[in-house]
């Protein structure tokens, strides 16, 4: 900003000075032109006059000392003439420009620069983040994948034998929701280098997730096939342990994401897979299970969460509006997570029950965390979202029935109203 009117200023200080420098030089010029010709004027009439008493001398019409006395006189009229301040004389000869001029050129540029300032400069955006540099400044998440699934379709049409970019495209595919496309990337990408443990866990994730995160039988051939090439392929494991803590089989969640770890495979996210456990332990130990000691890690990271170590909960009381109440089926899943109203919207406490439970009151606290870095009691508020599915899946789609709290405080309890079917 400061760097910015730096330049504006000295646009200005720049033109102002191409204007008014000429015109004071200018002045100056014609202030030494007309003393220049001031001084020989008055020397061309003391010469004339100095002549005409010589002349005058030698024809004896003055003697010596009356032209002493009258050349002492022109001379004394010649310093006095030199001293003079204006010549009316040159008045119409010398006659200096006006200061109209640059006055009004200076407005004009001084005019300029604030119109150019205020319709082309974009003032409105100095005090904004500056985004130039970034090449998706503007764009939504969908937007900004859609562009890069593009990118690497071309790269696919150019490169048809590059398995890697077979690969990579559908693993992007599963990022856009494009379950299908991203199956028939992996199936190219088997084509071209056969049947791998780590392509047919990719493959069977699109499969779970086409099928509303569901197990079914074609899903669970795949998994098994790839966990017969390869016990300890991450994204297969990864998979069974999302299904089995989704349908709170948290000890076999536990099991898999441990096999991970213990393979010290290093193309994979120990962190999130950490976070992940500990979420699977809280989860067992709300419902009074202890984790299978076994299979617990040894570090401190993963050390169990005692009941009632968090005293910090969100309690919820859960309806559904009377006008929807006859399109819920006994079949329909209640989601309903929890997520900071500061910061990024990430959930941090999630749970689901039957919608034949409704209505109901729900608790979330740390035991219900989705084993992020930000816990439920580390936060003051939250915002609460409820989905009433009829396929299964946490995300909101046709024909589901979701409501939504804005905020309510850590420590108290709020009514959410099932209102909205999603249409």
């Amino acid at each position: 900003m400061t760097t910015f009117w730096i330049l504006i200023a000295s646009f200005l200080l720049v033109s102002l000075a191409l204007i008014w420098f000429p015109h004071f030089r200018q002045q100056r010029m014609l202030r030494a032109e007309e003393a220049d010709v001031r001084k020989g004027t008055n020397l061309e009439l003391f010469n004339e006059r100095l002549a005409t008493l010589e002349k005058e001398l030698e024809e004896e019409l003055l003697d010596q000392p009356e032209f002493d006395a009258l050349k002492k006189e022109l001379e004394i009229s010649l310093l006095q003439d030199m001293k003079q301040g204006d010549d009316d004389s040159l008045v119409n000869k010398l006659k200096p420009k006006s200061i109209m001029w640059p006055s009004v050129m200076s407005v004009v540029i001084i005019g300029i620069s604030g119109y150019m300032y205020s319709t082309l400069g974009a003032y409105k955006n100095l005090d904004q983040p500056m985004t130039a540099n970034d090449p998706h400044a503007g764009q939504s998440t969908e937007q900004i994948m859609s562009q890069r699934v593009g990118m690497m379709e071309a790269q696919a049409q150019a490169e048809p034998e590059n398995s890697q970019v077979w690969f990579s495209l559908g693993h992007a595919y599963i990022s856009a929701n494009r379950y299908d496309d991203a199956i028939k990337a992996f199936d190219k990408t088997m084509d071209l280098v056969g049947v791998h443990a780590e392509l047919l866990g990719p493959k069977a994730t699109a499969l779970y997730y086409r099928s509303n995160q569901k197990m079914t039988p074609t899903v669970q051939a795949l998994v098994d096939q790839a966990l017969s090439l390869d016990p300890e392929d991450p994204s297969t494991l990864l998979l069974v342990g999302m299904d089995s803590f989704f349908t709170a089989d948290y000890q076999k969640a536990i099991d898999a994401w441990q096999l991970i770890l213990d393979s010290d495979r290093s193309d994979v996210d120990r962190g999130a897979i950490m976070n992940a456990i500990d979420s699977a332990k809280m989860r067992m130990q709300s419902e009074g299970i202890m984790p299978n000691e076994g299979m617990m890690p040894n570090d401190e990271a993963h050390k169990s969460v005692q009941p009632g170590a968090t005293a910090k909960t969100v309690t919820i009381e859960v309806s559904i509006s009377p006008e929807l109440q006859a399109k819920v089926a006994s079949t329909d899943m209640l989601f309903i997570f929890a997520r900071s109203t500061e910061g990024p919207k990430v959930p941090l406490a999630a749970t689901k029950i039957s919608a034949e439970s409704l209505p109901a009151t729900i608790t979330l606290d740390d035991s219900t965390g989705m084993g992020g870095n930000t816990k439920l009691s580390d936060t003051k508020a939250v915002e609460i979202i409820a989905v009433l599915s009829k396929h299964g899946s946490v995300r909101a789609q046709t024909g589901d029935i979701q409501g939504k709290l804005a905020m309510v405080k850590v420590g108290e309890t709020g009514q959410l109203v099932l209102d909205t079917q999603v249409q």
